[in-house]
């Protein structure tokens, strides 16, 4: 496994595995719509170009091997949470965002998503940040388990409008 800096290269590869990771995450109740939507207009290879282009943000990219296909990704957000309710939860400061991390079905249970969450860790902290938080929606146990293994404790509760309806998520947070 091999994790490295994503690159403007890397753009369509992106919103493919974002397209057949993000539905993995959602609950089952969620409309086939409201995935398409949220793929086409936030996980799109266009987005991803804009996500490359923060300053703030910082991409990491695994693939099974260097130069092969990719296998997952994480997406980090350095800086002060815009959601009032993650910031009055947090507690650690400075912060980064786990925005997102999402790997391939058949790269589960592989070693692929431990290992580009140790490296989002190093990254964030190599950045100066003294805390990482993430949001995970609550009926999402398999993550909720993920997380919890790798030292994040539930700290409050936020909302995500996904389509037509608000799903609310369980917010993590951890020290660097």
């Amino acid at each position: 496994m091999s994790v490295r800096l994503a690159v403007a290269a890397d753009v369509e590869a992106l919103a493919e595995v974002a397209a057949v990771t993000f539905a993995l995450a959602c609950p089952p109740s969620t409309k086939p719509e409201a995935i398409a939507d949220f793929i086409a207009t936030v996980l799109s290879a266009q987005a991803f170009q804009g996500y490359l282009a923060d300053p703030r943000r910082t991409l990491l990219v695994s693939e099974e091997a260097p130069g092969g296909p990719l296998a997952g990704y994480t997406m980090l957000v350095a800086g002060e949470p815009a959601d009032a309710d993650v910031a009055a939860a947090i507690r650690i400061r400075p912060t980064t965002e786990l925005s997102k991390i999402y790997v391939r079905e058949g790269s589960h249970g592989r070693g692929a998503a431990g290992e580009l969450l140790v490296r989002s860790l190093d990254a964030a902290r190599d950045a100066g940040a003294a805390g990482m938080w993430l949001g995970t929606n609550e009926e999402n146990a398999r993550a909720r388990r993920f997380y919890a293994k790798h030292g994040f404790e539930p700290v409050g509760t936020k909302r995500f409008r996904l389509g037509d309806r608000y799903e609310h998520d369980v917010v993590f947070e951890r020290p660097l």
